[in-house]
């Protein structure tokens, strides 16, 4: 299966390795990969500040983009992918109705990625090992916006020696929210630090997520309190192997 990898802006800039392995797992599981190289910001930071307008270029030469064919469109960020999805109306409320047709076109292709490997490919189990335990961070983005609870822990139930462990709270937001972490630093820092003590209560070895802008908040506070827990995107989780 032909499909289009988009890479987001964190994972381009900050976490190259999460970009590099959903690439790899992607090809390990049948898939053909393309990246078309005009693809750039979708623009959520924009969006989620109230400057629609200042965002609609960029949303256009993102639709344009992907318009080059018709493939299935990957993004290992739930966030980027929820914004996209919400294009129509951002175009609509800007009186761009041709713009908000084109953007639903492409917004019905664009997937999460443990989405796409469960509900499309059909997989849950990707033969990874990773011994050890584990909490597992779902992202609001990926729960409370596209609706995908199970899917990520479905794909982590399947890795061999790995143990999920509950944690209080599990589903409350870590405080991140893109900008609401700079414009509201004091609340966003109470909730990450609260998100922190209840994962490192249960001794983890691991954090993992499916959002590299949640796992870099809470990773953060977690080195700055010296925590020995090692944080995973679940792109990098799959594509750990046994020896």
């Amino acid at each position: 299966m032909n499909v289009n990898f988009y890479v987001t802006c964190i994972a381009d800039v900050v976490k190259a390795g999460v970009a590099k392995n959903t690439v790899l797992l992607l090809e390990k599981l049948g898939c053909q990969v393309i990246f078309l190289e005009k693809q750039g910001c979708c623009g959520q930071p924009a969006l989620n500040s109230g400057y629609t307008k200042q965002a609609i270029p960029g949303m256009k030469n993102l639709v344009e983009t992907f318009e080059v064919n018709d493939y299935p469109i990957v993004a290992p960020a739930g966030s980027c992918v929820s914004a996209i999805k919400h294009y129509a109306e951002y175009f609509e409320q800007c009186g761009e109705s041709q713009w908000a047709k084109r953007a639903e076109n492409i917004a019905k292709r664009f997937y999460d990625l443990t989405d796409f490997i469960v509900n499309v490919l059909g997989i849950t189990d990707v033969g990874a090992s990773l011994p050890g335990r584990a909490v597992y961070h779902p992202s609001c983005s990926l729960f409370r916006k596209l609706g995908i609870v199970n899917e990520p822990l479905a794909l982590l139930e399947k890795v061999k020696g790995l143990e999920l462990l509950p944690i209080k709270n599990q589903q409350t937001c870590c405080g991140f929210g893109g900008t609401f972490s700079v414009k509201m630093a004091e609340i966003s820092g109470e909730m990450v630090t609260e998100k922190v003590e209840h994962i490192a209560e249960v001794e983890p070895d691991y954090l993992i997520g499916a959002d590299v802008s949640c796992l870099l908040n809470i990773g953060g506070r977690l080195s700055r309190e010296g925590k020995n827990i090692k944080v995973m995107h679940i792109a990098e989780v799959l594509m750990q192997e046994g020896k």
